[in-house]
Formats: C-alpha cells, structure tokens, sequence
C-alpha cells in the first residue's frame, strides 16, 4: 500500500512565508507612518506568524533528522516577535536591536541549513541559502544605519522634510519583506523542484516502512 498524499509540502511552506513577507511590505509600503511603533507591530506579526509556520512544518513536512533548522527558526522569530510585541518597548533603539539580531541569527541558521541541505544533494536547498543571505544582508544593512540619524531635506515645490534613521530602517525592513516575498513566490510556483523534495521524502518514509521481505 503506497504511503498517503502529503498534504502540507516544502512547496506550501514556501507560499505561505512568500504570503506573510508580502503582507509586511505592503504594510510597511502604503503605511505614512515609519515610527519605530508601526516598524516593530508590523515586525512582530511577520515575525511571530512566520514562526508558526516554521513549527508546523518541522512536524508535517520534514523528516526527524532535518527538523533543527524549522524549529531553531521558530524559536528566533517567536523570541524576535514577542519583543517587538511589546508597546513599551516600541522604540528606535529597540527596534534596530531586536531587527538586526533576528536578521542575522535566523539568516545565519537558514543559510547553514541551506549549504548542508546542498552538501547532501536536495533541490530546496538554493532557497534555502538565498533567503539566508537576505537576513544576513539585512542584519548588516540596518547595522550601518545610524539610529539617531536625523538628516533635514528639502524638495522643491514640496516643502522641508526629515530624513531619519528609523525611516530608513522600516523602509529597510519592508524591502527585505518584498524582496523575500517574490523570491519565496516564485519558488513555491516552481512544483517541479519544491515537489521533488517532498517526494523525495516520502518515498524514504515509505521504504522504511517496508519489511525486507516485501509491503505486506
């Protein structure tokens, strides 16, 4: 008896963050308001949602020996949200600190999933690598923005405007959201490789499930 359809694949797991990341950056794109307040409350649902999704799918998608990297990324982005949920913490400072960690540790873990992934021969693992590098690149990025930056401009027929370190740090954030969101898109819509992990591994569940003898 051939072993059930899966019903929750790498393909699904990777539309589902792709739908969360453009969430955050629509928000963050039409929102007037770049305040460390909207930054961490858009962060913190991102953050928080996609963590729940790394969870589940360390249970329903991949086999015990691979579930570190999906449960070490929910535990960094439940951590990352939960700070960023808290409104007394709603600051500039805050929000650099609690972003540029979050960026950096779940960059470096999916990138070190992603290159043993690749060691070991499976197709997922290019994506894997990638949206590492973006959290990475992230991290790096808002490091060299300073936060108590506070640059005036003017734009002629347009008025004086204030250009701060918080601005362009969610401005950041919310290209990172895009970013992932059409990189993720558009692997979760490519089945023949998402799919040939998720049947990779299922065909492993089921011969193990075999006797040496034959199915019974």
């Amino acid at each position: 008896m051939s072993a059930p359809a899966r019903t929750f694949t790498v393909r699904n797991v990777q539309l589902v963050r792709a739908l969360f990341a453009a969430a955050a950056a629509v928000m963050i794109t039409f929102s007037p308001d770049h305040s460390a307040a909207v930054g961490l409350s858009v962060f913190s649902g991102f953050a928080i949602a996609t963590a729940l999704v790394f969870a589940l799918s360390a249970w329903l998608v991949l086999p015990a020996g691979g579930r570190w990297p999906h449960v070490l990324l929910a535990i960094a982005g439940l951590l990352a949200g939960m700070a960023g949920g808290i409104p007394a913490w709603r600051t500039n400072d805050v929000f650099f600190a609690v972003v540029i960690s979050w960026g950096l540790v779940s960059g470096a873990i999916e990138l070190v999933a992603g290159l043993r992934a690749r060691r070991a021969g499976e197709q997922a693992a290019r994506d894997a690598i990638t949206v590492g590098a973006f959290g990475i690149l992230l991290g790096v990025v808002l490091l060299a923005i300073p936060a108590g930056l506070a640059q005036p401009y003017a734009i002629a027929d347009a008025g004086e405007f204030m250009l701060t370190g918080i601005i362009l740090g969610v401005g950041m954030f919310g290209g990172y959201a895009a970013i992932v969101a059409v990189f993720l898109g558009i692997a979760g819509l490519t089945p023949q490789r998402a799919d040939a992990v998720a049947a990779a591994t299922e065909n492993e569940r089921s011969a193990s499930r075999i006797a040496p003898g034959g199915e019974r």
